[in-house]
């Protein structure tokens, strides 16, 4: 269990690593560019939402994919037969579906549950940052339309 708890960490770390890195510096070039060109404009303001959305997705699939290898390294080969279904499996432990078509063994439950418990963080990281960026972008709309 001590075993699972330090890889568990150890994968905690590394994604937020991953998340903290994408997302200050999307937020960085976010402010950059709008010291540059102010956001006046209902397209610029979309465009700003939907790249911001793209971003944390893929950062998300990233850390998922980090999780999928580490399945694959760590568990015995019986247990996710393929790197697909280790992304899958991740994907659903990640988003903390759990639709329960695929489990780890008993050994290995513990670190799918430090899965979701990573995912739920940093779903939560990413609502922080949407909500963030839908705030600036709407005082930037509000400032300009005065």
């Amino acid at each position: 269990m001590l075993r699972l708890g330090l890889i568990g960490s150890v994968l905690i770390a590394i994604t937020v690593v991953i998340h903290a890195v994408g997302t200050t510096a999307w937020v960085r070039r976010l402010a950059r560019r709008s010291a540059e060109v102010p956001i006046s404009r209902n397209r610029q303001a979309i465009a700003v939402l939907i790249k911001t959305v793209l971003i944390v997705f893929v950062l998300h699939a990233i850390e998922i994919m980090v999780w999928a290898g580490a399945y694959q390294v760590l568990l015995p080969l019986h247990e996710l037969g393929s790197f697909e279904e280790a992304v899958y499996f991740s994907f659903v432990t990640f988003t903390t579906l759990g639709y329960g078509d695929i489990t780890l063994s008993e050994g290995w439950r513990v670190l799918s549950g430090i899965e979701s418990l990573n995912g739920i963080l940093l779903v939560g990281w990413t609502t922080a940052l949407i909500f963030s960026v839908v705030q600036a972008v709407g005082r930037g709309l509000a400032d300009n339309n005065n």
